[in-house]
Formats: structure tokens, sequence, C-alpha cells
């Protein structure tokens, strides 16, 4: 064990009146401070040597090669809520490391607009466009870290384009400065304000989902003349699926994409890619992702081969139409994982031999399952059974 000491510091949001006593002390004591410039800014005052850098490789060679008593990495926040703590502990886990806690942002912002943050979703969206309106869609209380690719207003619009223009909006900018500035309105309220890149936001809905629907009823979709996967047959797929909330699938002709949205309901931290040729079916999958709120789906045009290299690499992969080309779309899937699972459904019998022989080729084990759905009418003052046509559902998984 080397004898150096490292301290890892939380500042809280400005090094001094959310900085903790401890961290005072630790840094107060601390031969080198080592962190981004903004932070080493907040202690300049005591003249100590620095190391100004965030990147976690630069910080280990540095504490692994020169020579000191103790030092301290200044975070900002609390090293445990979206911190660099996490890339920087895996490579001084050679070394005499503790970690000191500080004032989180999230904690510091929720006191200051009056809001409990213990049922709260915690979302970074520092360097990514996230699921901002999946996100906020599925819980009554959802926090932003912005800052990257994606700012408050950009947000807020994105909000707005699925209809949650009066979702509740805080803002909070430069928490803990003198400039610090908080925002209270609506989504619609921010879509033209500007605000400092590292901001953070918070979202409140009253009116959040309570539960991940599957099966949803046919005539909540928009329909247009492109066929669809019926309510029924859609359960089944997503029961065989078994789609985690952080899950990649692909869609493959996803039609109305009715399965693109009860995959992207499923996944809410994951993404949907729906991968369609159709123009009529790729604007219905768009006004449906849109209706469920769904902006975890991506939708993808042109032939699936010709689009497969391109694609993130899947977990769960549902092909509803092929054009023709299921056995080489089975087979570039398991090449891109071996561990993806396969959901196909067909009508006909030659659609099930070709599934079947690609899982075959590709040395995956099959479940097959048919699915025959009977509704039924009302004739005059009887009720009569209406047949659907049998649908087989063939899951292939490489063991």
């Amino acid at each position: 064990m080397n004898s150096k000491k490292v301290m890892v510091v939380g500042i809280g949001m400005n090094g001094s009146e959310t900085l903790t006593e401890y961290a005072k002390k630790i840094i107060e004591s601390a031969d080198i401070l080592i962190g981004a410039e903004r932070i080493l800014k907040c202690f300049e005052y005591l003249k100590k040597p620095v190391l100004s850098t965030y990147n976690s490789s630069n910080i280990s060679k540095f504490l692994h090669t020169e020579n000191f008593e103790t030092a301290a990495v200044l975070m900002s926040g609390d090293c445990g809520f979206f911190s660099g703590t996490a890339r920087l502990l895996p490579e001084i886990s050679d070394m005499d490391y503790e970690i000191v806690c500080g004032i989180s942002s999230v904690v510091y912002f929720c006191s200051k607009i009056g809001i409990s943050w213990q049922n709260m979703k915690f979302v970074s969206l520092h360097g990514m466009d996230s699921n901002i309106v999946r996100h906020a869609a599925e819980n009554e209380k959802t926090f932003f870290l912005l800052g990257g690719k994606i700012t408050a207003a950009q947000a807020c619009r994105r909000l707005c384009e699925y209809s949650m223009n009066s979702a509740e909006v805080y803002i909070g900018e430069n928490l803990g400065y003198e400039n610090e500035r908080i925002l209270c309105g609506t989504a619609e309220d921010f879509t033209e304000t500007e605000t400092a890149l590292l901001s953070v936001m918070t979202v409140v809905n009253s009116d959040c989902e309570t539960l991940k629907r599957s099966g949803i009823p046919d005539r909540e979709f928009v329909r247009g003349n492109v066929p669809m996967t019926k309510s029924e047959v859609r359960s089944v797929i997503i029961s065989k699926l078994g789609i985690s909330n952080d899950s990649v699938c692909w869609d493959i002709g996803s039609g109305t994409g009715s399965v693109s949205v009860e995959m992207a309901l499923q996944c809410g931290s994951g993404r949907v890619y729906a991968v369609e040729r159709n123009p009529e079916a790729m604007s219905l999958t768009d006004k449906n992702k849109h209706i469920f709120k769904c902006d975890n789906i991506e939708i993808i045009s042109g032939n699936a081969m010709d689009n497969i290299e391109k694609l993130p690499v899947p977990d769960r992969v549902f092909i509803g139409g092929s054009g023709g080309e299921l056995q080489q779309i089975i087979k570039m899937v398991f090449k891109k994982n071996r561990k993806a699972v396969i959901v196909v459904t067909a009508v006909s019998l030659e659609t099930l031999n070709k599934s079947l022989e690609g899982f075959r080729i590709c040395g995956a084990e099959t479940e097959i399952v048919q699915v025959s759905i009977t509704r039924t009418k009302s004739v005059s003052e009887y009720t009569m059974l209406c047949g659907e046509n049998p649908v087989f559902i063939i899951k292939g998984t490489i063991l």
C-alpha cells in the first residue's frame, strides 16, 4: 500500500458557504490541491501548489509519480453524485485514499425551491442528449444535471414538443455563487431562456405515469393504412423480449411504431431504434412516439441490412418486417451481440420456417408460441366471436 494519502473532497457549490468544516480542514492541511480550474479558483487564497485538471488519468499519473504526504482532489458538489470520483477511484485503488462528502447540487437546489428530493429521479445530461421527456413523463419529480449538448431552453422545447407545455419547471444556474439565478414556471415559459452551461433543472409532473403499460389498446395509436401488431400479440412480444430499464432495443420494420412505443415504455433509460423504409409508416411511428411521450425512440430510415452496422449494439430485437432478409438480419444481430434476445413474428409457415432456419444456422435455441386472438362483437341482440389470424412468435437466444 502506498504511504501517500489521497483525500477526494466534495466542496459543495462554491467552496465556501456550502463547504463542510471537515472538508475545509482537509483542504487547508493538504500539500497540493488538484481539480478543475474553476474549482481551484475558490482556494487561491491558500496559495498552495495546484494541479489544474479534471482528467482522471492525468490525476492518477500525478498521484502515483509525484512526492507528497497528502493530496486533496477537489470535486464539485458531492463525490457520490454524478462526480468524477467514480472514474478516479479505479485508477487509485492501490493507494491510501479517503472520500469526504459534500453538499450536492440536488440537495442545495431542492432546499432553495422548497421541494423534497427523496423520491426524485436523477438524470445527468452532461455531454449527452438523454431521454428527457420519457423521464419526466414517468416520474413525478425529475432532476436534470444539465451541461454539454443540451441547455435548459432546449430541454423545455423538447417537453413542449411532446405536449408537456404545462409541466412545472425549476431552473438553477451558478448555484452558490454571487450571480446565482433560480427560475420557476412551466416548460413553455423557458423555451428561449438563456442560462449558464452548467445549470440544473427540476421538472414536476403531477400527472406522471403510474405503471409501465403493455398491450395498449389498438385504438390509442394513429394507424393509417399500415398494418399494426395487435394489442394482445404486442403483450406476448414484450413479455418474451424481457426488456430492462436501460436496454438498447431494435424494432426492425416498425410499421405504425406500436411495438417501438411499448419497447420504449419499458426502457425509460434506454433507447429504441425503429428501422423502417416505408415513408407513411415512418410518419406514423413519429406521430405515435409523440402521443406516448417516447423521445427515447429514434427512427432510422431505410432497409435493415443497410443500417445494422451503424446501429448501437442491441440487447433486445424485434423483427416484425424483414423485407425478405430475415435470416441475414438474425445473423447480423448475433454478430453484434451473441447475448441479444431476438423475437420474430410470423403469420405464414414460410416465414416461420425461415426464422427457425436462421436461428439454427446461428446456433440459437428457439421458443415458439402460437397466439390466436378471438374478439367479440355485437350483432343485433347477439354477441358473436370474431377471430384474428393466428400469429407465430419465435424467440431466439444463444445460450
